[in-house]
């Protein structure tokens, strides 16, 4: 089934299968201590072309900027998803990454007749068949595209937490467990943005939920 005929300027493929309408999908905060995951799902024309365009985890946050609304004014379709950390503590992190996933597609319009995403799970969604691809967000242009919105959106959503938890430091960090966010958690404790369920310090019982 693989299909990779049509090539970006920086080498990226367009498609994965011969299907017209094929989207990515791809998820970003899964590994946070604080806020949601957040996932994106894109499909792009097969006239797409970006040379900033590559895995967000490898551009920076000015190119990740420039590339939101390119992305978002030139897609035929693009979804955002949101999963919050009470449900994340409900059902899990991958439970909550797949939902985001499949919240994002559902917003497409017209639906995928083909879906690729980044990583190795997922869960069926309507029937629609799908390949998972290890590392997919610097292989296929969709996924590529994906990981840019989902990337530029957590991290707005993170901005605007800040302003209310300022000594978290999250406009910085985004949430990831860095040395001064788990220093802040030990000083100040909680708050209702962090997923309890998470190891929020190697310490854990010292530490009053």
């Amino acid at each position: 089934m693989l299909h990779l005929t049509l090539f970006t300027s920086n080498m990226l493929a367009l498609h994965y299968s011969p299907y017209k309408i094929e989207c990515g999908t791809d998820e970003a905060g899964r590994g946070c201590l604080a806020g949601p995951v957040t996932a994106a799902a894109v499909i792009l024309s097969n006239h797409f072309n970006h040379v900033l365009l590559n895995d967000s985890k490898q551009l920076s946050e000015l190119k990740r900027d420039i590339l939101k609304p390119i992305i978002e004014s030139e897609s035929i379709s693009f979804g955002i998803a949101h999963i919050f950390q009470e449900e994340i503590d409900t059902i899990n992190i991958l439970n909550a990454s797949i939902l985001a996933m499949h919240k994002s597609i559902e917003l497409l319009n017209p639906a995928p007749e083909f879906i690729i995403v980044d990583g190795n799970k997922f869960k069926p969604f309507k029937n629609i068949p799908y390949e998972t691809i290890v590392k997919g967000d610097g292989k296929f242009t969709s996924i590529a595209a994906a990981s840019v919105l989902a990337k530029t959106y957590r991290d707005a959503y993170m901005n605007i937490i800040h302003e209310e938890f300022p000594m978290y430091n999250w406009k910085q960090n985004k949430g990831y467990p860095t040395k001064k966010h788990r220093e802040a958690i030990k000083k100040y404790g909680i708050t209702k943005h962090h997923r309890k369920t998470f190891r929020l310090l190697p310490e854990q019982l010292k530490l009053n939920l």
